[in-house]
Parts: C-alpha cells; structure tokens; sequence
C-alpha cells in the first residue's frame, strides 16, 4: 500500500489518573517528531502519510507510553484506505479550518 491513508490512532495508558495526559502526550510527542501530517482531536490523533509508516509511527507511541510508565494500553486504531488513491485530511475537513 503505497497511497496516503488516514490512521486514527488512540492510547489508553493504564496509569495513575494524574498521569494520564503526560503520558499521551509522550505518544503525540513521537507522531510530531515523525514529520507526517496529524491532528490532535480530544478523543485520537489523526495522521496521514503510507500505511507502513503511520503502521511503525503507532508502534512507536505505544512503546514510549510503556517507557514512560504504563503497565498496559487500551490502543484503538482506524484507518481509511482507498485502493488506487489517496486518502487526505483536508478533503475530510479542510472547509471547516
């Protein structure tokens, strides 16, 4: 799969309550750092780039979560993928930016 895809990604992390958004944001700190575009939603971040690399991205993320203390993780993960084209965020919600 070479096209652009949309990947949802969304981490649980199995912490202390007080706790929890410092170690998702060590998971979105990873997706910044990975140079494909993404958005941060309340609920998920979306990224957009070829499935293989948003694929290592997410492993990534849930590998710094375990680094940064989490015993387990509820992962969620969609996906949009078209089979000879690209899938884009801003023909998604572009109009509403």
């Amino acid at each position: 799969m070479y096209h652009k895809i949309n990947l949802a990604l969304q981490i649980i992390p199995q912490v202390a309550s007080d706790k929890v958004y410092a170690v998702v944001d060590e998971a979105i700190a990873v997706i910044q750092a990975s140079g494909v575009p993404y958005r941060v939603c309340p609920f998920e971040t979306v990224m957009e780039g070829p499935y293989d690399q948003l694929m290592e991205i997410a492993r990534k993320a849930q590998e710094v979560c375990f680094k940064a203390g989490a015993e387990q993780l509820l992962v969620y993960i969609k996906m949009q993928i078209r089979k000879d084209s690209d899938v884009t965020m801003e023909e998604k919600v572009g109009k509403y930016d």
